[in-house]
């Protein structure tokens, strides 16, 4: 078992072994509840840490996880002006911040 990430944010942790696992990377996460008995300062030992089971699927599971957040982060830079209240939203929005409409066209989802 390889350690791949460890982050204070759970909720991007569990996205990211959701992500392998789509993958068929087997993967778990360590320290699931622990950092929430622990004191307000924060203490990286303790953040939960993404890890794939099998050493051998460690440079795949690294591959995934660059793809996902490159693509990630280049859509967010991106703007989407929404067609009902014509705002503004981030690229990798589905829906608009303002007022819910899609904003993507019928059928296409952000992957």
């Amino acid at each position: 078992m390889k350690e791949l990430f460890r982050e204070r944010d759970f909720t991007r942790v569990g996205l990211y072994r959701n992500m392998l696992e789509t993958e068929g990377i087997p993967a778990v996460v360590l320290n699931e509840n622990v950092e929430t008995m622990t004191t307000m300062v924060p203490i990286p030992d303790f953040f939960p840490a993404l890890c794939v089971v099998n050493d051998e699927d460690y440079e795949r599971a690294v591959e995934v996880l660059e793809q996902n957040s490159v693509t990630d982060a280049r859509l967010g830079q991106q703007q989407r002006v929404c067609p009902a209240c014509q705002e503004r939203s981030p690229g990798n929005f589905e829906t608009c911040w303002s007022c819910g409409a899609d904003l993507l066209p019928p059928g296409e989802r952000l992957v």
